[in-house]
């Protein structure tokens, strides 16, 4: 439960520095690959879905240290990715935000590790998040190289 409410709270806090709308978003030059605006909250929706349902999952089976340093690893994980939105739409930033979706990339690596070790189908469960925070990451660099200022 509170796996599953930590991300609900991520997806909130995320959500709340979202616009799409905006006119510095819809200036920008985004590549022919570029999802539309309602794409992200369509697959978005799933993957914290499948998130809080493998940290949860691995959370219960953990003990000790090991869950301790699971616990961390989502916080930290997390963080950055609700930190992402705020990068990118608030602070009208495509270099932070590429920064931020870089250190998403590595925080997902070390959360998925630190889950396989615990429990080996919830860390095949965040796979698909983690494909999906990669291409993230190529669209986000895609962006900065259309519009390097």
């Amino acid at each position: 439960m509170a796996a599953a409410t930590a991300v609900a709270a991520t997806a909130a806090a995320g959500t709340a520095a979202v616009d799409p709308d905006s006119t510095w978003y819809r200036r920008l030059d985004k590549t022919p690959v570029q999802p539309p605006p309602w794409a992200f909250g369509a697959v978005w929706t799933p993957l914290y879905a499948s998130l809080a349902w493998a940290s949860g999952h691995a959370l219960v089976r953990a003990t000790g240290a090991r869950r301790g340093a699971l616990a961390a690893s989502l916080g930290a994980n997390l963080v950055l990715n609700a930190s992402w939105n705020w990068l990118f739409f608030r602070r009208h930033s495509v270099r932070a935000g590429l920064l931020g979706t870089l250190l998403i990339d590595l925080s997902n690596i070390a959360l998925i590790r630190r889950t396989w070790d615990i429990d080996r189908p919830a860390a095949r469960a965040l796979l698909p998040y983690a494909g999906w925070c990669a291409f993230a990451t190529a669209l986000n660099a895609a962006i900065l190289k259309r519009n390097p200022s």
